[in-house]
């Protein structure tokens, strides 16, 4: 990604999700520091630090990396990019935009280069051997961002043009970096006494040493277990999820057999057709356990140490707690505005879920079940009410969801919202990391002009973090002439039978859009500079994808690509209305699992961090506030990768709720629009004021750009089927 070295820094080191925790590994650091040392290259050499060469403006060469490369690569790249900087910090000159702001601009583009295939091994390509490297770069990577921030000279020279007469006579978008630069430095202890800025360096190697850790042990878990099932335990199971459980068991040696992963790929479907309680329970209690089972690969010893730090260090830089110091430059502004959110829309989400257990409880007892229902029945018997209730079985939706078709979809409300086409490229046209990898050329409908390019990665495998997540491998700047954008989307779906169909749920149909609303973002960006395209306000930065998951169900989609998997046949009026009569089922499960987790989050960032232990913390925490005992958190915190595997989500997870309330009352701006989700003025206000613009305008003012009005809750509160104050009735649907 082309960026500059204090953003890569802080987005690499610390942002956690994306960022250079995100793997596991099974060998000390002292090994780690041999085997990568014996297998190094000649930087002068690197594949990894060369510019990319070939179509589409160079693409990285996915197909040369090695391993071996990376810490050579990476040391190099950093040590080039402190010495672009100290050029910039040395000048004798007096500090101007032009040759303070922008010359830093100008920097860091070999760190970008190896940052791209850093993030794929992190990301998409795990092994021992990356494991190893990463955990000998991680505290490197972190002493780099302190030197950077740390380093007077330069800071200086930054706070002179933000407090300069200059300032004043800058564009919008040039006052807009010139803050986020400061800001960076300032909050990261750039003027602190020399004793603070030593130990907060201290602290941020240690944090990511700690980062590292967490992560790795989560997928050790992850990695570590497979249930593996006879066929006559299949029972309940949809054909398509014994399909890709018999060719992972295949693959794996176990032929014949079909294996349950420990990913949340895996475990939702089990845990919502198997009619075997006892695996149902066995699968629930280990999925929901890494992280936390008193071994090697236990994580609460390292939460505790990251919670001490992260409390030291912000106290350092004079805050009362990490989460005030965290939301102190979001749009929430403190924990107090982002604690009443989310306690705004508790109550109503734990009532309604303890009407859907009320709801199943009645079925479980019909069927004679003699039991009370429990956390890991609560999938499989919502599904039985959900049947029972709006006639709706999830597996002949799914019939419906073909993977291919649903990225067809995709591309055409590209098409009509962003005048983008999405043509694909032969294989070998451009480099790839993996055979499972596809490429498009990202053009211009109308013109044809060249915007970038779109890889997609789909399957789950071996060394792939859970999840879904988007990426970005180069930011549009035209700052340094016109660049194109190269992004991608990475989703972790089970493989069915060679040959046959993907078909995907109903959830996964909307975390795909999801994503791809992400790449979107990526691609329609009309920016200058590098920092404020590849920058977002972490509360604000999911808005875009949520919003985007809203185009799934339009007519146009519905009619067009929800074809039936075997008869070709567009889905029935009768399932479509099936599917909008229950758009709000299940909703007190959902918000709740989600606002567990955020609350932890937040208010584990607020308490006093000394001799905290996570499990009592959660427990008697989730206690406290009226937890449903049928419902966990949907991250629990040993394994919560948002929060402790880096700091893009630490006291910021919250962040989706509060970007929802602008995607719910964004969706009915466009209900509301002459023509609806395709209308062509709104549409454009959307690209021109939400996606285009990026990091360059404040979100609350490109909010009021797009909509003429702040948000309120009061749309979300619909849309999850809540009461809405004043209103007096149900809320409304989808």
């Amino acid at each position: 990604m082309r960026r500059t070295a204090l953003a890569a820094a802080l987005a690499v080191c610390f942002a956690g999700l994306y960022g250079c925790a995100e793997q596991a590994t099974d060998a000390p650091a002292t090994q780690a520091t041999e085997t990568a040392q014996a297998d190094a290259t000649p930087a002068t050499d690197n594949t990894l630090l060369a510019e990319w060469t070939g179509p589409y403006q160079g693409v990285p060469a996915f197909d040369k990396m090695q391993v071996a490369d990376l810490q050579p690569a990476m040391e190099t790249a950093m040590a080039n990019n402190l010495a672009e900087l100290q050029k910039i910090a040395d000048q004798t000159e007096a500090p101007t935009f032009s040759n303070t702001i922008e010359a830093m601009e100008d920097t860091g583009r070999e760190l970008g280069r190896v940052f791209t295939y850093f993030g794929i091994w992190s990301g998409n390509m795990s092994s021992p051997e990356f494991r190893q490297v990463q955990q000998v770069l991680s505290p490197k990577l972190a002493n780099f961002q302190s030197q950077i921030v740390q380093n007077k000279a330069l800071f200086e020279r930054v706070k002179a043009v933000k407090q300069g007469d200059e300032y004043a006579t800058l564009r919008g978008d040039q006052q807009r970096l010139v803050d986020l630069v400061y800001n960076q430095f300032a909050r990261a202890g750039a003027d602190l006494d020399e004793a603070a800025k030593a130990r907060t360096a201290e602290i941020n190697e240690r944090l990511a040493q700690l980062y590292t850790q967490f992560s790795n042990n989560v997928l050790a878990d992850e990695e570590g277990y497979v249930l593996y099932l006879t066929e006559d335990q299949l029972g309940g199971l949809p054909q398509s999820f014994i399909d890709g459980a018999a060719a992972i068991a295949k693959d794996k040696g176990e032929e014949g057999k079909y294996a349950v992963l420990n990913t949340r790929s895996s475990m939702d479907p089990f845990l919502t057709f198997s009619d075997q309680r006892d695996l149902r329970e066995k699968v629930w209690r280990t999925y929901y356990s890494r992280g936390d089972n008193g071994d090697e690969h236990d994580n609460n010893a390292l939460i505790a140490e990251i919670l001490k730090l992260r409390d030291e260090r912000v106290e350092l830089l004079g805050f009362d707690n990490y989460a005030a110091w965290r939301l102190d430059d979001l749009m929430a502004g403190t924990p107090e505005a982002a604690l009443g959110l989310l306690e705004a829309v508790w109550p109503a989400a734990t009532a309604r879920a303890r009407e859907e257990v009320a709801d199943m409880q009645k079925v479980a007892d019909a069927e004679g079940a003699d039991f009370k229902i429990a956390a890991w029945d609560y999938r499989y018997y919502a599904e039985k009410v959900r049947k029972d209730r709006y006639d709706l079985d999830s597996n002949e939706v799914k019939q419906y969801l073909q993977l291919d078709k649903l990225t067809d979809a995709m591309f055409y409300v590209a098409g009509e919202l962003f005048d983008f086409k999405f043509t694909p490229l032969e294989k070998g046209t451009v480099p790839v990391f993996h055979p499972d990898v596809g490429v498009w050329e990202v053009t211009k409908l109308s013109d044809g002009s060249h915007v970038g390019l779109w890889y997609l990665d789909p399957y789950a495998r071996q060394g792939k973090r859970s999840g879904a997540w988007a990426s970005m491998y180069r930011a549009y700047e035209d700052f340094d002439g016109k660049g194109n954008v190269l992004s991608s989307n990475n989703s972790n779906f089970i493989k069915g039978a060679e040959g046959e169909p993907l078909l995907i749920s109903w959830d996964d149909a909307n975390t795909f859009f999801h994503e791809f609303g992400h790449a979107l973002h990526f691609l329609a960006a009309d920016v200058r500079y590098p920092t404020l395209s590849s920058g977002g306000v972490r509360d604000y930065t999911e808005f875009q994808s949520q919003l985007l998951e809203r185009w799934l169900f339009t007519q146009p989609v519905i009619d067009n690509y929800f074809v039936h998997v075997e008869t070709g046949e567009p889905m029935p009026a009768e399932l479509v209305e099936k599917i909008q009569n229950a758009a709000t089922f299940n909703q007190g499960f959902a918000t709740t699992e989600y606002l567990a987790s955020a609350l932890i989050d937040l208010k584990l960032h607020t308490a006093d961090p000394e001799g905290i232990d996570a499990d009592a913390f959660e427990r008697d925490t989730l206690n406290a506030m009226g937890m449903p005992e049928e419902i966990v958190m949907r991250h629990r915190t040993p394994h919560f990768g948002h929060v402790f595997s880096g700091e893009g989500y630490a006291a910021a997870y919250y962040g989706y709720l509060w970007a929802e309330v602008l995607t719910s009352d964004a969706a009915e701006a466009f209900a509301e629009a002459p023509g609806g989700f395709y209308d062509k003025e709104l549409s454009k206000k959307l690209v021109d004021h939400l996606f285009a613009v990026r990091n360059a305008v404040p979100p609350d003012e490109a909010y009021r750009a797009f909509r003429g009005r702040d948000a309120t809750i009061d749309a979300l509160l619909r849309d999850r089927g809540f009461p809405v104050p004043g209103e007096g009735g149900a809320a409304g649907q989808h």
